[in-house]
């Protein structure tokens, strides 16, 4: 068997444990350092997830400031330097807002690669392709996905990609600094890094750990990114469990409603809060307050 995947991707791929090129045969994958096979699953997928245990060390400098660089923590507003245009007909997932693919950077060339980290069904493919790139999708046992991986040892050489996308994917990463350290590794300078991560959503999926600002802030920081945008999402937490944990399987229509008052009376009662407070301002709340954060920043 023998994959579809193109030539551009297989310049970039390597063995998920040693970190050496890998030999396409005719029946399975090979790497000639360390001796390891890889398979092609039954839905024609490479995977390259790791075969046996691989240490990953970490460290770390205590007594230094986190937040010592202005990063604003507030809802997220159009680019006004867009280069991409989605206004055409192209089908968007809709949980990719148009504030947040207004930073969808536009291929620098034909070969461009992005990796989807992540990818799960594939529903990011089209859009990622309508700004020129090459997608790469990257999951741990989606059908969907052309490469199997591991997010703590991505199978890709250093700076393969000009973007990354990762959806809803931080939570349930066991090591989400070691998951960031790899993000890094195979981005290309200047490579954009776009994502989401669960704060007040409910546990579901088998989701670790759901960050603040201030963990989200710290994974990336820690990676070596540079940090360009950290957003709160504007659904709050009353709306993020009634969508899908307090009423599991209740239309959500009917779910929010439920909780729309309380909600409501939420937003009324900072409002005259923060008119007697500006510490307490709007920002405050929904930072406090939000289901999940994104996250835009670069490599430099």
């Amino acid at each position: 068997m023998s994959s579809s995947i193109s030539t551009t991707i297989w310049e970039v791929l390597m063995c998920s444990y040693c970190g050496s090129d890998l030999k396409n045969n005719d029946c399975d994958i090979t790497c000639p350092n360390c001796g390891l096979h890889y398979e092609y699953t039954h839905t024609n997928s490479i995977d390259l997830r790791l075969k046996k245990k691989k240490k990953y060390n970490l460290e770390f400098e205590l007594g230094n400031t986190l937040m010592d660089n202005d990063v604003p923590i507030e809802p997220l507003t159009t680019n006004t330097n867009t280069e991409v245009d989605f206004s055409n007909n192209i089908t968007v997932p809709k949980h990719l807002t148009k504030e947040l693919m207004s930073y969808f950077p536009k291929a620098k060339s034909p070969n461009s690669l992005m990796l989807d980290l992540g990818c799960g069904n594939a529903i990011h493919k089209n859009v990622c392709e309508h700004a020129g790139f090459e997608w790469v999708g990257l999951d741990y046992n989606s059908k969907e996905a052309p490469v199997l991986g591991d997010a703590h040892a991505l199978p890709f050489k250093d700076n393969s990609f000009e973007f990354i996308l990762s959806i809803a994917v931080l939570e349930h990463i066991r090591f989400p600094l070691i998951m960031m350290r790899e993000a890094y590794r195979v981005l290309k300078p200047y490579g954009i890094f776009i994502g989401t991560v669960a704060f007040l959503e409910p546990f579901h999926s088998d989701s670790f750990y759901h960050h603040t600002h201030l963990g989200t802030f710290n994974s990336l920081h820690y990676a070596g990114f540079n940090i360009i945008k950290l957003t709160p999402n504007e659904n709050t937490v009353l709306l993020a469990q009634a969508s899908s944990g307090l009423f599991p399987k209740m239309p959500r229509f009917i779910s929010r409603s439920i909780v729309y008052p309380i909600h409501l009376l939420h937003m009324l009662w900072w409002q005259a809060r923060y008119t007697k407070n500006h510490q307490l301002d709007k920002y405050t709340r929904i930072k406090n307050t939000t289901g999940a954060f994104t996250f835009i920043c670069n490599k430099i």
